[in-house]
């Protein structure tokens, strides 16, 4: 089973938050910055109404006889007429004595040169801006200071602001929007590449080692570098692996071989029962040495090439019929029959070295448990799917170690006494699994055991 993989969040979502929060940022901002610039236009069109307003009571106001006297013109109030109808106040002030207007309005606050001035404040219970204008009369009498204060109510400058906040808001919002979509479009094309070299890796079959080759964002060339570096180091590790197993099955089986030849010689030679039990014991456990180095090399060289496999198609009927007459000499020591049928064309795609492996261990476990003068049976099938059987008449496998059989190292009760390291169904069993398929394992209704190496 795989490692799990340890995560710290997702790239797409980090990079989206990041995105969109700062979208909202920038939507806040320019609300913010639209609207205040929207107050500063409609107020400064207020102001300008309201001075214009002033100006004209102002030009209005004559010195006459010593006594100033304003025509009110119909224009100073009428250009102040809002669809909200606003409230309008007024002050005329001769050197700071009220001749016309509202009592309690404040009086203009206009420095020493200054000649005009706004302020926003508070009378009778609402917000008004006042604006306040002087000028100097000159009259037969002498000089006179006439000034002019306006405050008009801002309802209709409040529901304007309010129409402008509204439609900022919507555009903001539809801003906002814009700004997700196009983030969730910024991301995937921005993880695609990341994505597709993923799904590339995951494509790969386990044999397929050799580096990638195509073009990557920049930012993605120290992973691909690294990435190639690994392939390579792990493509001269499997090679060095696959080496040692060959090499170490050689040097292992020879030696063995070559002592137990000698030792059948010198059996050949020895007279004493003492000593030929004693060389008989030794060819044993030559014999067990042998067969136990081999098993555990071949299932070493399975282990290994079964994560990636070298397919090719292949003639099962020819593959299990060379089997057959190499291990024909060794049935006939045992009075042994191999018994050979098939379908006309069985063909399949796999290892052939793996496969060649899996059905000798088969034929190999019959031989050793088939009492003389027997039948082995072995069929090689394509219906329902590339099958290979193998059926003896010995004793069976035993019913409560069926589901440790094929097991490392585990042997059936019914052992003992028969040469056998515990390694042969599990290859056969490793190998079917390699090749997607499975080892069926069952005792015949008429005794023996069978095998099936389904494909």
């Amino acid at each position: 089973m795989s490692e799990i993989v340890r995560t710290s969040g997702s790239l797409r979502k980090r990079l989206m938050i990041t995105l969109i929060s700062g979208a909202a940022v920038l939507a806040i901002v320019l609300f913010l910055i639209v609207r205040g610039y929207a107050t500063q236009i409609a107020q400064n069109g207020q102001d300008n109404i309201l001075s214009a307003s002033v100006s004209s009571l102002l030009d209005a106001a004559v010195v006459q006889d010593g006594t100033v006297e304003v025509d009110f013109p119909y224009s100073s109030f009428s250009m102040l007429d809002t669809e909200l109808d606003d409230r309008v106040f007024y002050g005329i002030y001769q050197d700071g004595r009220l001749l016309s207007g509202y009592e309690d309005l404040p009086r203009p606050s206009l420095k020493d040169g200054e000649r005009r001035s706004f302020q926003t404040l508070d009378y009778a219970g609402t917000t008004v801006r006042l604006a306040s204008a002087k000028r100097t009369l000159v009259g037969a009498t002498g000089r006179t200071e006439i000034s002019v204060s306006i405050a008009q109510t801002q309802d209709a400058l409040s529901q304007t602001l309010g129409d402008i906040s509204q439609t900022v808001t919507l555009f903001g919002t539809g801003f906002f929007l814009l700004i997700v979509l196009l983030s969730y479009w910024a991301t995937t094309v921005t993880i695609n590449p990341l994505m597709r070299l993923a799904m590339s890796v995951q494509r790969r079959g386990p044999q397929d080692l050799s580096p990638f080759r195509k073009e990557v964002p920049s930012e993605m060339v120290p992973l691909v570098s690294s990435l190639n570096t690994l392939m390579g180091r792990l493509d001269h590790s499997l090679t060095q692996s696959e080496d040692f197993i060959a090499e170490a099955a050689h040097r292992v089986r020879t030696p063995l071989a070559t002592v137990r030849s000698y030792a059948d010689a010198t059996l050949q030679r020895v007279t004493k029962k003492q000593n030929r039990d004693a060389l008989r014991s030794m060819v044993r456990a030559i014999d067990e040495s042998s067969r136990a180095a081999s098993q555990l090399l071949d299932h070493a060289m399975i282990t290994f090439r079964a994560d990636h496999l070298e397919k090719k198609q292949i003639d099962l009927v020819a593959l299990v019929q060379e089997l057959v007459v190499r291990l024909a000499p060794i049935a006939e020591m045992k009075d042994v029959t191999l018994d050979f049928a098939h379908d006309d064309v069985v063909t399949t795609k796999g290892d052939i070295i793996l496969l060649q492996n899996a059905i000798r261990n088969l034929i190999d476990n019959a031989l050793k448990y088939a009492p003389n003068e027997s039948d082995i049976y072995i069929s090689v099938k394509s219906d329902p799917n590339p099958n290979v059987m193998v059926l003896d008449q010995g004793p069976g496998y035993p019913v409560e170690d069926f589901d440790n059989l094929t097991t490392r190292f585990a042997r059936g009760k019914n052992a003992d006494g028969v040469v056998g390291s515990g390694l042969g169904l599990t290859i056969a069993k490793d190998v079917a699994v390699a090749h997607d398929g499975d080892l069926l394992l069952s005792n015949h209704e008429k005794g023996g055991a069978c095998a099936i190496l389904s494909l």
